[in-house]
């Protein structure tokens, strides 16, 4: 662990005061990241500026177009730059200091240029010129040292992360976007390595971690810091993909400066650009963003699930379209690697949705189900609320793995830690609890040891799962017709289709039908109705006697059941219910055991559409995460003596108050 890099985290956190005034605190990171990059590198590349000016010369001679192998080779380093400047020859120009820092940025090889125009840096030159700051603010970068040789690539990774960290949480507003509290991640990495710590604390390990919503790469960094701390002999390569262009050149920028591959962080959506196509990972770790709407790219994920199915990336279904959170899930799990070849570990954020969103039918069930059903789910983890910078709510990590250990198979551990953390001083946007060492380690220990507490419940995968079966009760109509209902024939299309000649003869014919008299049976009604309309001459159709039944009728829970033609009882819609039946359980024996004694002439819907696609077998599977359930205590309520005490203690000092208000 390095310890000395604070002295010089601080000294470039002072250069920000430079932009008082004409920046907003939250805008200082877009000139105090890209200039702490451009400084390093200007350190790393002065070295064999004069090789590398020389070999350029000649390439350009010999009319060569690809010079960047021989470049880097001349450089001995993964970047170079072909300009004659560095920070101490630009200070020497203040007046053309703009022109000359946007021409030395440029003279950079190509991926590290991309790196500053993903950083939008160009802008940043013009405003900081225009304000009379930029050559104040690359006089003082000029004055730190970041050569190597005096600040060691671990060390300038940690001056790196402790400016991402500062600025992240001083733009609170903006900071949940991009930055997962240090905490969070560490206890999610402590989480997915925990099994595994043996094994990377081998001679010679190697493995490898992956994020699809990277953000500035924290993830990443601690899980690297973690394997370093087990073994620093290790070898684990960070992979990232991230869509926002400022935070995923923070993250390439970290990554070339701690001597890592840049080219593993990717630009772009990892659900329509996957920057890794054919790769898979040991470990993956994400906090995709709450609730976003992936409207925008409906229709290229859609295409995958319908044409690729499990082949692709999203054959369990898609979510609805305004929380996206289950498709990096589902993504994730497409990169794990097959248990064979050692399997895979994840661990994701998310909010309470995933939980539980969405019945049997619907793509979060069908995903959850997968999920599930395949034993991937190790355990969730209940976080406190006002945890993140940018929400109060409540969140929770999923840990899976498609390689569990024997004792974990089948199962699902449910952590409550809802409640371990300490209120912070000052809070940071929504941010107001934080998790202390002792709670990460405590949480890991509760996970590791897979023990069964008030806090943690171990639940068979299958509790989570049910099926929804309809109950049916009949139809029961009475009839009446007056005036009122008459005139309501008027809303019905089938009647008012008729020539406005027939509509009158049915009217009058109705009109003539005794106005007192109420039927409690259907099919007498229906008959009575055919025989005033037939003694009139009026031959209808079977819709306008529908539309007859449906204004002169009223359920009626004492009249007798409607029949279909088949003397079977019809359904009364309004009185549809839906059961959810745990799996496991035979519908028919839950029907006559739950159901049927409370409610008289019941019966299950066994039509074809009321059973499970998968299985064939009556009622639609679902599967939901109940969590809070598993951790529910039964208070009983007070006595009603303690009650009715207390209510005439309140009435005595109401009264007492109110004397003294009249007197």
């Amino acid at each position: 662990m390095v310890d000395n890099f604070n002295k010089k985290a601080d000294f470039i956190w002072s250069i920000a005061d430079l932009l008082r005034g004409d920046y907003k605190q939250s805008e200082y990171q877009k000139v105090i990241l890209p200039m702490t990059v451009l400084r390093r590198l200007d350190c790393v590349t002065e070295r064999n500026k004069d090789e590398v000016l020389k070999r350029y010369e000649q390439l350009q001679d010999q009319g060569i177009e690809n010079v960047a192998p021989a470049l880097r080779k001349a450089s001995d380093e993964k970047v170079y730059n072909t300009s004659e400047y560095t920070f101490e020859s630009l200070c020497n120009d203040p007046d053309q200091i703009a022109s000359n820092l946007q021409y030395y940025i440029n003279a950079y090889d190509e991926e590290t240029r991309e790196i500053f125009d993903k950083f939008d840096f160009d802008h940043q030159i013009q405003r900081l010129d225009e304000a009379d700051l930029l050559y104040k603010v690359v006089r003082q970068f000029a004055e730190i040292d970041l050569h190597p040789d005096e600040v060691p690539n671990e060390e300038m990774g940690y001056i790196y992360e402790e400016l991402i960290r500062k600025f992240n949480e001083l733009s609170n507003e903006t900071a949940g976007e991009h930055f997962t509290p240090r905490e969070v991640i560490e206890l999610m990495v402590n989480l997915i390595f925990d099994e595994d710590d043996e094994a990377l604390a081998e001679e010679g390990a190697v493995r490898t971690v992956y994020d699809p919503a990277c953000g500035t790469g924290g993830m990443l960094s601690v899980a690297e810091d973690h394997v370093r701390n087990l073994n620093s002999e290790a070898n684990l390569h960070v992979f990232g993909q991230e869509l926002n262009p400022e935070s995923y050149a923070v993250c390439n920028s970290d990554m070339l400066i701690k001597g890592k591959e840049p080219e593993n962080i990717v630009y772009g959506n990892s659900f329509t650009e996957d920057g890794f196509p054919n790769r898979s990972f040991d470990y993956m770790l994400s906090n995709p963003p709450f609730g976003v709407s992936w409207k925008k790219i409906k229709e290229e994920v859609e295409r995958e699930h319908d044409e690729q199915g499990f082949a692709g990336r999203f054959g369990a279904g898609t979510p609805r379209i305004n929380d996206g959170a289950f498709l990096f899930l589902q993504h994730m799990i497409s990169k794990m690697k097959p248990p064979e070849e050692g399997g895979s570990r994840i661990a994701i954020v998310f909010n309470g949705s995933p939980l539980f969103n969405g019945g049997p039918n619907s793509g979060e069930s069908a995903i959850r189900r997968w999920i599930l059903e395949n034993d991937w789910l190790e355990s969730i983890i209940g976080l406190p609320e006002n945890l993140f910078y940018n929400t109060g709510i409540r969140t929770y990590i999923w840990v899976l793995s498609n390689d569990k250990s024997d004792h974990r198979e089948g199962r699902t551990q449910l952590i409550d830690a809802s409640d371990m953390y300490d209120e912070m001083d000052e809070s940071l946007g929504e941010k107001r609890h934080e998790l202390l060492d002792k709670h990460i380690q405590e949480i890991t220990r509760i996970f590791g040891n897979l023990e069964a507490n008030d806090r943690s419940k171990i639940v068979d995968n299958k509790e989570f799962g049910y099926r929804r079966i309809v109950i049916d009760r009949p139809l029961r109509m009475r009839f009446q017709v007056t005036e009122d209902r008459i005139k309501a024939l008027d809303d019905e299309r089938a009647f008012t289709n008729r020539e406005e000649e027939t509509q009158k003869e049915i009217r009058e014919a109705l009109s003539e039908m005794d106005k007192e008299k109420v039927w409690m049976d259907r099919d007498a009604f229906v008959n009575d109705v055919e025989l005033q309309l037939n003694m009139a001459g009026l031959d209808v159709r079977n819709s306008v006697y529908n539309a007859i039944e449906r204004v002169m009728g009223k359920r009626d829970p004492e009249a007798e059941i409607c029949r279909d033609s088949n003397g079977k009882p019809e359904h009364d819609s309004d009185l549809r219910e839906r059961e959810r039946v745990p799996l496991g359980r035979d519908p028919y024996e839950y029907f006559e055991q739950e159901v049927a004694p409370y409610f008289d002439n019941a019966w299950i819907n066994e039509s074809s559409k009321y059973h499970d696609d998968q299985d064939g077998e009556l009622g639609v599977v679902g599967y939901e995460i109940n969590f809070d359930r598993h951790f529910y205590e039964y208070k009983s309520p007070r006595p009603l003596e303690e009650i009715d005490s207390e209510i005439n203690s309140l009435k005595k000092s109401i009264s007492s108050l109110l004397e003294g208000v009249t007197k």
